[in-house]
């Protein structure tokens, strides 16, 4: 066992590290027989003696209590009044070599406490808890089984994890784990107030997060707007343009079912946005949202005609809606919370208050003034003008022509005028479209490329290398022509060719 020593204070105490196996010790340099094990999850002060009995000399070993509970000069002092009685023979104490064994609710008992009493009782939605079981059953599985006493002894335990999880998982991610185990812990104490009042996170040194600026302009609404219309699923398609237009959360609008949408008051109603059932509220519909939701029924109606009766962003998952939002970045340059950023930013163009922006985008107002606001008496009239208003900015800014989308019918999903589908990617003519769009053009500054360096001009042959054909001499009898042969066959018609034989590169190379 190594031992080491130092003077034990409360600075040297917490910045000594835990043991990785086993355990040492930390022997007062000041005082004798005083010193602190240090354990894989806990640092203990301990006495430690000799004195004679009958003749014999006997060692004693008395676990004082552990670091975090008792301070470093607690400790010492009553190490000096043990040692004394020790060397007396006025203390009788069975040599413990041992600290006591840890007892007390575990982060796997409080997680199951904290998710049953508080984050489904209150109703949280189905993303938090989400991730609240991802920094517990993932990120941190390996303390599950460890005791919350550990923990609260031993902040220098979570400062270290939070250093690694900084290092290895990023610092958002390091950041919210900590957070979850704050109110875990937060919330365990209240019912268990053995364990230390001082929450460990407090040695967190916590990251800086940085809010992402994905936001577009109103020079980008032109690029986006195109790369939307070239969606193949229609329904994805509207679903991209709700989230512009409304400014929701993708998670919330994604569970929207046919009875929350009430087309006599133009309201789209959200039961359970972030935050819980506690924090539902209505979204003033503009008319450009009306026949966004339209032609997103409709679609649903036509792909997924069970799922539809439902949701009204269906798709064949086991939920019966759309479970996953994203795109490729190449596809669409802008989706999820990036629209919703767009919202807010065009909100800023449009000319819209903070207070109406707080209320379209169910934000709690700033101030006790604020709070006097009673939203569902400004919904009909003064936000949805100000829903109407910032939808015709965003619309106007995409410079549309014409009635193609997203100023489309519903009736004219598919049209091969207005909304022509694109080729299936796997289809002949995807792959002809691909190849004139990106092959032919490499094929033909190749060729341009190896003409101008000389590569394919005609060779001259030389004299050397021209072998006339022989002439017959003058006078000399011409050779009798030959007999005729049987006739030629008759060419065959050319037989009908498969899609297969139609192959554009060798079509190219041929010309």
């Amino acid at each position: 066992m190594a031992v080491q020593r130092l003077v034990l204070n409360e600075k040297s105490v917490f910045q000594l590290p835990l043991a990785t196996k086993g355990r040492y010790i930390v022997r007062d340099a000041d005082l004798r027989g005083f010193c602190l094990f240090v354990g894989q999850r806990r640092k203990s002060f301990t006495v430690q003696a000799e004195h004679w009995d009958c003749g014999r000399r006997t060692s004693k070993t008395i676990v004082l209590g552990h670091a975090g509970d008792l301070s470093a000069r607690d400790a010492r002092i009553q190490a000096k009044i043990l040692l004394a009685k020790i060397a007396n023979g006025e203390l009788d104490v069975e040599t413990s070599t041992e600290p006591p064994p840890p007892a007390g609710v575990t982060l796997r008992q409080a997680w199951q406490r904290y998710l049953t009493a508080h984050l489904q009782r209150k109703e949280r939605s189905p993303a938090t808890i989400k991730g609240y079981v991802d920094h517990i059953e993932r990120a941190l599985v390996d303390w599950i089984d460890l005791p919350l006493q550990v923990l609260g002894e031993n902040p220098v335990m979570v400062a270290e994890r939070h250093d690694i999880m900084s290092r290895e998982n990023g610092p958002s991610a390091a950041n919210g784990a900590m957070r979850t185990l704050r109110a875990i812990y937060n919330h365990a104490r209240k019912s268990h107030r053995e364990l230390p009042p001082e929450n460990p996170t407090l040695a967190v040194d916590w990251n800086r997060e940085k809010r992402r600026d994905t936001a577009m302009g109103v020079e980008d609404f032109p690029a986006w707007f195109a790369q939307a219309r070239l969606l193949r699923h229609p329904v994805r398609r509207e679903f991209h343009l709700m989230t512009l237009l409304s400014g929701s959360r993708p998670g919330a609008l994604l569970q929207a079912r046919i009875e929350h949408i009430n087309f006599r008051d133009r309201i789209l109603h959200i039961p359970r946005p972030k935050g819980g059932a506690d924090r539902a509220f209505d979204i003033p519909l503009s008319r450009p949202m009306v026949r966004s939701l339209i032609r997103a029924i409709r679609a649903s109606r036509i792909l997924f005609p069970e799922q539809a009766k439902e949701w009204v962003f269906a798709a064949a998952s086991a939920e019966g809606h759309m479970a996953e939002h994203k795109e490729s970045r190449k596809v669409l340059s802008k989706w999820g919370n990036d629209l919703r950023q767009t919202y807010r930013t065009m909100g800023q163009v449009a000319g819209l208050s903070e207070v109406d922006m707080h209320l379209l985008m169910n934000h709690s107002l700033p101030g006790v003034n604020a709070g006097y606001i009673t939203r569902a008496k400004l919904l009909s009239g003064h936000l949805r003008a100000a829903q109407e208003k910032l939808s015709g900015t965003m619309i106007d800014a995409a410079e549309i022509q014409g009635r193609a989308w997203p100023f489309l019918p519903a009736r004219k999903l598919g049209d091969p005028v207005l909304d022509p589908p694109l080729p299936d990617p796997r289809s002949n003519r995807a792959r002809e479209e691909r190849f004139w769009a990106i092959d032919a053009p490499r094929l033909l500054r190749a060729a341009a490329a190896r003409t101008a360096s000389g590569s394919d001009r005609p060779r001259l042959i030389t004299a050397s290398e021209h072998q006339p054909r022989s002439q017959p001499a003058l006078g000399s009898a011409m050779p009798a022509p030959a007999p005729p042969g049987p006739p030629a066959p008759r060419p065959e018609a050319p037989r009908p060719s498969s899609p297969a034989m139609h192959d554009p590169v060798r079509s190219l190379l041929n010309m």
